[in-house]
């Protein structure tokens, strides 16, 4: 049986996908370089669910080496590529540009030019609702976004235009994924859902940048890995988004949830607004109705819930 490559494995999203992906009978070889940029051990936690599968082997490498990469593609039978490794985060994005350029541009480069080496048919590409900065609402695929204003957005643009390149020249299949800011139980702790929900519960004030009225397409993590999964079909070339399709929800109205749930009062500790963030965003999710027959299920108070079922989770240190 072929086999299925997730990179990032140990990741948020990556790993979910995985869980689903062995749910399903798949076999599934995972790959994930253990970088210290948030808490390693909730990232050991994620891969501790998935390591003692029998239809899984993980690699510790690095996307960022070909030479970690080529010896991986010589011993399995890969069908398909999820290139779900990536250096997220706005901010950290300008302060450390070269890290984005390495993981999220040249690490796509290298997986796109193993798979036409050795005849690996199609690749699937986690990218970014950052890169619709300043465009009206809904975001739509086919807007242009020549105009990143994050080292980020731009690096994510830049794996977009190899893939294109790769499909063009080579004759892979490639599906780009533009995800809205997913959340959920085990969710990436530089990101505001896991942020606000541990300072909540441990009465640590709130970082609040800007005044709160800024709102997010907040999106649960298995509708993403859901349709991360089913974007594996044949579809030559497509640009999809994966958010929640439905109004945008407002950081403050986020905050007032988390509290009706926990029964605890935030304190909140204005921040200027960082001119780096986007004010709203909100998916057109068209293309995945029609082309994956997708819709997120879970709707953003019904994801906060779940997020507050293992309170455990929420142990691991952030920044």
């Amino acid at each position: 049986m072929k086999q299925i490559l997730v990179t990032g494995a140990a990741g948020f999203i990556a790993s979910r996908v995985c869980e689903m992906l062995l749910e399903k009978g798949e076999s599934v070889v995972g790959l994930d370089n253990m970088n210290d940029y948030y808490d390693v051990e909730l990232k050991e936690y994620r891969l501790s669910k998935l390591i003692n599968h029998p239809n899984f082997v993980f690699y510790k490498a690095d996307i960022e080496k070909i030479e970690d990469l080529k010896p991986i593609f010589e011993k399995h039978n890969f069908r398909s590529v999820f290139n779900l490794a990536a250096r997220a985060g706005v901010r950290y994005s300008i302060e450390n540009p070269w890290v984005y350029l390495r993981t999220n541009t040249e690490g796509t480069l290298n997986l796109l030019e193993l798979m036409k080496d050795f005849g690996v048919g199609k690749f699937i590409l986690a990218s970014t609702s950052s890169l619709y900065a300043g465009l009206p609402l809904p975001f739509n695929e086919s807007s242009n976004v020549n105009t990143p204003i994050s080292p980020y957005a731009a690096s994510k643009q830049a794996a977009e235009a190899y893939a294109y390149t790769y499909h063009k020249q080579f004759g892979i299949d490639v599906t780009i994924l533009r995800y809205f800011t997913v959340f959920g139980p085990g969710g990436r702790p530089d990101m505001a859902p896991y942020r606000f929900v541990k300072w909540i519960l441990e009465g640590t004030p709130i970082k609040l940048y800007g005044d709160g009225s800024q709102s997010r397409d907040f999106t649960y993590i298995d509708d993403i890995a859901r349709g991360t999964i089913l974007s594996e079909k044949p579809l030559s070339f497509e640009i999809i988004n994966l958010g929640g399709g439905k109004e945008p929800v407002q950081i403050n109205q986020f905050i007032m949830w988390i509290e009706e749930l926990t029964g605890k009062k935030a304190i909140i500790q204005s921040m200027p607004f960082n001119s780096i963030d986007m004010f709203e965003t909100m998916a057109n999710i068209d293309k995945a109705k029609s082309l994956l027959n997708w819709i997120p299920e879970i709707n953003t108070y019904e994801g906060l819930g779940l997020m507050l079922k293992n309170v455990n989770l929420y142990k691991f240190k952030i920044d």
